[in-house]
């Protein structure tokens, strides 16, 4: 219940989780504080904050789970065999195109694994998620992580042939900036970045959005209705630039392609499963994705 409330910031959320009632998450937690004769948490109106000695006794409850949890996969023969639960996390449209697949072929391969799949276009927490592997596309944050690129993913401005005709094509980054826009909000495409052809030097330009959206196909489409110009990563809109649907614009300010990585939680002991999974994609999606990498 502590580990809960200290990574969730309150009572309320870690008994969320834990379908419990508040009042019964705060007396636990009081109770163990009491046992220990010290303060573990200082609470304040907004936010629940570890103590010295809080983080110090969390820190040591945490690798005392560790060892637990490692051990309950070796009971399960997780370290020595490849069987049981593996849980993914990738954004929506690289899971659909190019890590599903290669799932599917795993599963095919691995008849006593099974495979969970989040997907979403927000960076999911590991832990909260309790997620064995999750695919980024984009700069990592340093952290304690482990990560195995696997490729790179070209960020493209796009419009359709009739709206470029009605519109104009704009020449540089000033013209685009006044034209309608689409708008996918990703925390690896917002704000729209840019390169300057002259001196390399990276910008980002602020677009007023005539449609704001929380899916690259979303933006996609309605960049082929004519709505407006969209920025989004080129296996987004591969079938559409193929059929002539959408035309790549400004191409001499494109930025370098955006890296994609395989991370997990760096253990001591990585289940046979995890390490199998890490083995056999790897490879696989390297490929798939060579041909998006590139400008």
């Amino acid at each position: 219940m502590l580990l809960s409330a200290a990574e969730r910031g309150s009572f309320s959320s870690a008994a969320r989780e834990m379908r419990m009632p508040v009042s019964t998450v705060t007396r636990r937690v009081t109770e163990l504080e009491e046992y220990l004769g010290t303060r573990l948490l200082t609470r304040t109106t907004r936010k629940l904050r570890l103590t010295d000695a809080g983080a110090a006794y969390l820190a040591s409850a945490r690798r005392i789970l560790d060892q637990v949890q490692q051990q309950e996969h070796e009971a399960k023969g997780e370290f020595t065999t490849a069987r049981g639960g593996l849980v993914i996390t990738t954004p929506v449209q690289l899971g659909r195109l190019h890590v599903l697949p290669v799932i599917n072929q795993f599963l095919t391969r691995f008849p006593e694994i099974t495979v969970e799949l989040l997907q979403s276009d927000r960076n999911v927490d590991l832990v909260d998620a309790h997620a064995d592997l999750a695919i980024r596309i984009g700069n990592l944050a340093d952290s304690n992580l482990v990560a195995t690129r696997i490729g790179s993913l070209r960020p493209v401005a796009c419009a359709s042939p009739g709206f470029l005709k009605s519109h104009g094509a704009p020449r540089d980054l000033e013209a685009l900036m006044h034209l309608p826009s689409v708008v996918f909000n990703s925390p690896y495409l917002s704000p729209w970045r840019f390169r300057m052809p002259q001196t390399g030097k990276q910008i980002t330009i602020e677009v007023d959005p005539r449609l704001l959206v929380s899916a690259p196909d979303a933006a996609v489409d309605a960049a082929i209705q004519g709505v407006g110009v969209t920025y989004v990563l080129e296996h987004d809109a591969a079938a559409a630039l193929e059929a002539g649907q959408l035309e790549v614009i400004l191409e001499e300010f494109e930025v370098e392609p955006v890296p994609v990585h395989m991370i997990h939680v760096s253990r001591n002991l990585m289940p046979i499963k995890l390490r199998r999974f890490i083995e056999f994609a790897a490879p696989k999606l390297r490929e798939s994705l060579a041909v998006f990498g590139k400008k």
